[in-house]
């Protein structure tokens, strides 16, 4: 009788067990402002459900992405840890992946929290954007794929949202078609029409074999620029379910519906199991879209209308965990990647970048307005609902508070440089476990922030700042991002010093008159800059040239006839996730 009572015992505790797991919402914007939703501020952008999300909730005030460029701060989010420490930081110009065959990507060997949480027996799915790279060595490895870092399901764009995904939106390309095409093109024309007036005029005898060559020069250019932008769409912006192509070009049609509704059903299907699902937007990206219930509905064009089409699926999704019963068991995290992109302003003059509120700059530099993003989080009943912290937290710290909460031990292998929120979320501790941070452009240290433990300042010194253009700009509009070397900034020696908590917009920078500490406090951050800098490790590039470029060898494409690539299954049979 007592082995029996045992065995019930045991099989009435096991569901308890379970449930008294979390689970995890990961809701990640894509540009989105500090300054844009309501609850930071924001008066004339409707943003309903991220504001419910605040107020029952944490709203966190100085939340920092460990990178302002996409790329290299999705993979400081999925591991915690500098980007610089898996190679996901770029040494050149090209800060991010712009085409799907290129072999560069998150290693394979990097833990993501979605691993942790796999083994602890979680449920793992991302939808939406992943764009830290797919294959390796052929299209069919799927190295640096969700489905190898983590995550049991996958319906998204393994890229990015780009402008050239949308025909009439424009290209990203614009720079590199004047310098590579159109000067060549202008070039070949000079040279052509002067050679034919000087063969005319008899000063000079041109054979006719140098004609051919130019105009055959001039052909080649021509046919490589049409053929770029004719077939880009179609090989870069597609849409996956798990390693099958099911959208090729994607649709922009509906498409945050789509994708909103998938993660519904995700959540229905895994109700009674632990899960993670990490919903990471295409909204506020260029190019901007919205579906016909929010097209022209809101009072900041077509920018307005994406992010309020995204905050209707955050509100999907909160509407569904609270239709199962689940919001009480569920951790919701919501923030964006980085900084509204400041410099997205079409020929037309229209703004297609959102708003860093008070703050400098913004997406593709390290002043407060591109690292400094909204970062709010929920769980009634263990989270104080209304709290706001205003200490320096990072989206790396969503791999270690992720990872412990579900139970995992972190990794003992490797420096996680992520930090468990609880004790701030939970009122246990009024100071982040964040003494410094280290501000990267791409591959090179741009900034450190000092908060004292025994001071409220907190002090940020830069060691070179982006060359805004025209002077006197809040951006580089010039070059439509800011770039992290050479003639594109101005290096500071000594760094530039300013301490954030009394000067946010960082408009005064502190002098050896104006702060008598000056001296000694930049050399702390020096000393702590230099300790950092002994962490670090060589590691492959996953961002050089030679992984970046366009292979044709991994090449997705879902028909066998050549580079048509068309194909549409999104409407065929909907296969649920796991």
């Amino acid at each position: 009788m007592r082995p029996l009572l045992l065995l019930l015992l045991f099989i009435g505790e096991a569901p308890s067990r379970t449930a008294s797991k979390p689970n995890f919402v990961l809701l990640m914007a894509d540009d989105l402002g500090i300054g844009d939703p309501g609850c930071y501020g924001n008066k004339t952008l409707r943003t309903p459900n991220i504001d419910r999300l605040a107020r029952g909730g944490v709203k966190l005030t100085q939340h920092l992405a460990a990178s302002p460029l996409c790329t290299p701060s999705r993979a400081a989010f999925m591991t915690g840890r500098y980007p610089i420490r898996s190679g996901m930081a770029s040494r050149s110009q090209f800060g991010v992946f712009l085409f799907s065959a290129s072999s560069g990507g998150l290693p394979h060997d990097e833990i993501t929290f979605a691993k942790l949480l796999k083994n602890q027996g979680y449920s793992t799915a991302l939808i939406g954007k992943w764009h830290l790279g797919t294959s390796c060595h052929n299209k069919t490895d799927f190295c640096h794929h969700p489905l190898s870092h983590g995550f049991d399901y996958f319906h998204g764009l393994p890229l990015t949202n780009l402008r050239d995904c949308k025909p009439g939106e424009g290209s990203v390309f614009t720079r590199a078609f004047r310098l590579l095409a159109f000067i060549p093109l202008q070039v070949l024309a000079i040279t052509l029409l002067t050679l034919a007036v000087l063969r005319c005029l008899g000063l000079v005898r041109v054979p006719p074999f140098i004609f051919l060559c130019l105009l055959f020069l001039g052909a080649l250019v021509l046919g490589a620029l049409l053929c770029f932008l004719h077939y880009f769409r179609p090989l870069n912006c597609f849409l996956m379910r798990n390693r099958d192509i099911t959208q090729q070009p994607m649709s922009y049609k509906n498409l945050t519906e789509r994708l909103t509704a998938d993660a519904v059903r995700f959540i229905q299907r895994n109700a009674e199991t632990p899960f993670l699902l990490v919903l990471s937007f295409l909204h506020v990206h260029t190019a901007l879209f919205s579906s016909k219930d929010f097209a022209g509905k809101s009072k900041h064009g077509a920018y307005g209308d994406a992010a309020e089409e995204m905050d209707w699926s955050v509100g999907q999704i909160l509407d569904v965990l609270d239709e199962l019963k689940l919001a009480n068991n569920t951790l919701v995290y919501f923030s964006s990647d980085q900084g509204a992109h400041v410099e997205e302003v079409t020929v037309k003059g229209e703004v297609h970048g959102g708003s860093n509120g008070i703050y400098k700059g913004g997406k593709a530099n390290n002043w407060e307005g591109g690292i400094r993003v909204p970062g709010i989080l929920r769980w009634p009943g263990v989270i104080q609902a209304g709290l706001e912290v205003d200490e320096p937290t990072s989206n790396m710290d969503i791999f270690p508070t992720v990872a412990k909460l579900a139970g995992s031990p972190l990794p003992e292998d490797r420096i996680i440089d992520g930090r468990d929120l609880m004790p701030l979320l939970q009122g246990k501790s009024q100071r982040s476990d964040h003494e410094f941070l280290f501000h990267y452009c791409n591959f090179y240290l741009n900034a450190v922030r000092w908060h004292p433990r025994n001071s409220t300042s907190i002090w940020k010194a830069f060691f070179f700042t982006p060359k805004f253009s025209p002077e006197g700009a809040n951006g580089c509009f010039a070059t439509h991002v800011c770039f992290c070397y050479g003639q594109h900034v101005t290096p500071h020696n000594p760094p530039l010093l300013f301490d954030i908590s009394r000067d946010p917009r960082e408009r005064n920078p502190l002098t050896p008159t104006s702060e008598p500490r000056f001296e000694a406090i930049v050399e702390a951050m020096k000393e702590a800059a230099a300790r950092h800098a002994e962490t670090l490790r060589d590691v492959p590039n996953q961002l050089s040239l030679g992984n970046i470029i366009w292979k044709p060898w991994l090449q997705m494409c879902c028909s066998s006839s050549g580079l048509s690539c068309e194909c549409d299954r999104e409407k065929q049979g909907r296969r649920g996730s796991r």
